[in-house]
């Protein structure tokens, strides 16, 4: 058993559609969630850039928080840095990648749509992945500029935000596809819009449930599960305005836990909401 608390970052605020899988299958687990929005998006970044980001905010997870296992709830930082903070440091990682394997799976049009970033599908994972689950099938791609933006900015029920949808969405559908990959974290508070657009013939995936199990799955092979009987508490940590964080939270129905909210900025931290 370990009581230290897991980790999780995101480029922004996309990985809170992970944390909340967590937070609803395992509820006794104390949780750290950073969003590096000063620094956000990451698609546009090098790797070298990203990569140098994920140790800097690994380490400060592991030194100031002593968390026992890392998320990268980040698509394009899991293509781009996750081998290297698995050479690097000795605590278990968790990633993301489009679930191409679950659409090939479940396709009965043999034609899946995959909305992610270009540095996702830049990254060895999902070219990995692609090539192993769906080479029979056919993948269509697209890139979702703008859409993170929104999010991050809590505009993802704008105006703008259905325009890209549809400009994104409706090729998808010409193109006769029947899944929908979200290969990027921030795309799931778009899910129901998405929905919306596709219709019940559509199956939009959002892989953050079966990222979260998976995490329960390598805690308890590696003996690490929290197994004391309580609410786990939250923290969470920003290194830009801590505000549209807070205001995203508060529409997430997950209010009965305990949580802290800190902005991190110079290597210092400062507490703003108890």
């Amino acid at each position: 058993m370990n009581t230290g608390p897991v980790g999780i970052f995101d480029s922004g605020l996309g990985g809170l559609t992970v944390w909340r899988e967590l937070r609803r299958q395992l509820p006794n687990e104390d949780i750290v969630y950073f969003a590096d929005s000063r620094n956000c998006p990451y698609g546009r970044k090098s790797a070298g850039e990203i990569i140098a980001l994920a140790h800097n905010i690994t380490d400060l997870l592991l030194t100031s928080y002593g968390c026992k296992l890392i998320v990268v709830a980040c698509n394009t930082a899991t293509a781009a840095a996750i081998d290297d903070l698995r050479q690097s440091y000795q605590n278990p990682f968790v990633g993301m990648e489009p679930a191409i394997k679950q659409a090939a799976l479940n396709t009965n049009t043999g034609r899946v749509g995959v909305l992610a970033t270009k540095g996702t599908f830049d990254g060895r994972l999902y070219k990995q992945t692609s090539r192993k689950y769906a080479n029979d099938i056919d993948v269509m791609v697209q890139i979702g500029d703008g859409l993170v933006e929104l999010v991050e900015k809590n505009e993802y029920e704008s105006d703008e935000a259905r325009k890209l949808l549809h400009k994104y969405i409706d090729p998808m559908l010409e193109h006769s596809v029947d899944q929908i990959v979200l290969g990027c974290t921030h795309y799931p508070f778009y899910k129901p819009q998405i929905e919306a657009i596709v219709g019940s013939r559509v199956t939009v995936i959002d892989p953050a449930p079966a990222v979260a199990r998976h995490v329960g799955e390598v805690l308890f092979e590696q003996d690490l599960k929290n197994a004391e009987k309580r609410a786990g508490a939250d923290i969470f940590l920003s290194s830009g305005s801590i505000e549209p964080m807070q205001v995203l939270l508060t529409t997430m129905n997950n209010c009965g836990y305990s949580r802290r909210m800190v902005q991190v900025e110079g290597g210092q931290t400062y507490e703003s909401l108890s």
